[in-house]
């Protein structure tokens, strides 16, 4: 009985095992894709990986980074916005710069007083306090004068009448007036004179220096204040009020990595694709006045003509599409722009990657 029991247990061992075998044996299905993968539109078109970026001349987005390191007291405007060339956008903490300016304008305010003082010279005050002196001194050489010839007088006439001692002090007094006279006199015309014309000049150099450097430190403060740089669409911001900017940037916490504080795109309706073309794709592409291109957008079916811009004749190693610690740097690409008017009803953003085939007119 024991043996039956263990020989049916067998059996359905072996029947579970072979049901199992089959029915892991069944393929799955596929699963439909979300979306229909880019085709070649082209008979020998070449594959380009690329990304959205605003139309302009030259580089990429503009990217804005401050001139001035400091906190973030003000943040002006909002993503998407449209602004104008010279619109504020973010202000930065200029307490400091802003009082270092103020010390240096009054500084140069004082030079500038002190130079009016020395052009309006003789101040007729003193003009007057040095003729007066003169006028004194002219008083008591008189009275010096006038006793010596009353003592010589008397001494001629007897000579013991006056004392050599009175005669040599008057005479001597006489002297000193005399001298004195002549002191003052030169004071006068020194005052009368006005201000040395070398120590006129030195002031003026004076007020200049101090009047460039209040200029320099006004325009170091006006740089607490960023500036659109010109018309264009504020795209991203990536400060916040009470963080710390640099003229690397804003820190992110995320990459780890500085990122401009502004990013602004042309208020253009054009936008650039920028594509990167493999080092050894480029002996298959066509040349410049034969390209001809089409972008599918990922995850839709649109594809929209591409006309082509310039080529940036540098092939350079492929880090920009993410982390350069990440990506292969032995891969060389050629970066290649091109132009589309995005059609009514897509939405496409500058930093979107999309699908690139580029073929011969």
């Amino acid at each position: 009985m024991r043996n039956k029991i263990i020989f049916v247990m067998v059996i359905i061992g072996v029947l579970g095992a072979l049901f199992s075998a089959y029915v892991y044996a069944v393929p799955n299905k596929p699963q439909a894709p979300v979306f229909t993968p880019a085709a070649d539109p082209y008979a020998q078109g070449i594959f380009a990986n690329g990304i959205i970026e605003s139309s302009q001349s030259n580089g990429e987005n503009t990217n804005i980074y401050p001139e001035v390191p400091g906190s973030v007291v003000r943040i002006l405007v909002t993503e998407g916005q449209p602004v104008t060339q010279g619109m504020p956008l973010v202000e930065i903490d200029d307490s400091i710069q802003r009082a270092t300016a103020e010390q240096q304008r009054s500084q140069a305010e004082a030079a500038q007083a002190m130079l009016a003082e020395l052009r309006a010279q003789p101040r007729k005050e003193n003009l007057e306090v040095a003729r007066a002196q003169v006028e004194m001194a002219q008083a008591s050489l008189k009275t010096a004068q006038d006793t010596l010839d009353k003592q010589q007088s008397s001494y001629k006439l007897d000579p013991e009448s006056v004392s050599k001692d009175a005669l040599d002090n008057a005479i001597n007094a006489q002297k000193v007036a005399k001298a004195n006279l002549e002191v003052v006199t030169r004071q006068y015309e020194l005052t009368k004179a006005g201000a040395w014309v070398f120590d006129i000049k030195n002031q003026e150099k004076q007020v200049e220096a101090l009047g460039k450097a209040y200029a320099a430190s006004s325009a170091l403060l006006a740089k607490y204040t960023i500036k659109a740089p010109g018309d264009g669409i504020v795209m991203s911001i990536n400060a916040t009020v009470g963080g710390y900017v640099s003229s690397q940037g804003a820190y992110d916490t995320y990459t780890q990595g500085f990122d401009p504080v502004v990013v602004m795109s042309t208020s253009k309706g054009m936008l650039d694709v920028r594509c990167y073309i493999d080092e050894i794709l480029i002996p298959r592409l066509p040349p410049p006045d034969k390209l001809k291109a089409q972008m599918s957008i990922r995850g839709t079916t649109t594809k929209i003509p591409l006309e082509f811009v310039r080529l940036q004749p540098y092939v350079s190693p492929k880090i920009e599409l993410s982390n350069q610690r990440q990506e292969k740097v032995d891969l060389r690409v050629l970066p290649a722009i091109f132009r589309f008017q995005p059609p009514a009803g897509v939405q496409v953003y500058p930093g979107e990657m999309v699908d690139v085939y580029i073929g011969e007119k």
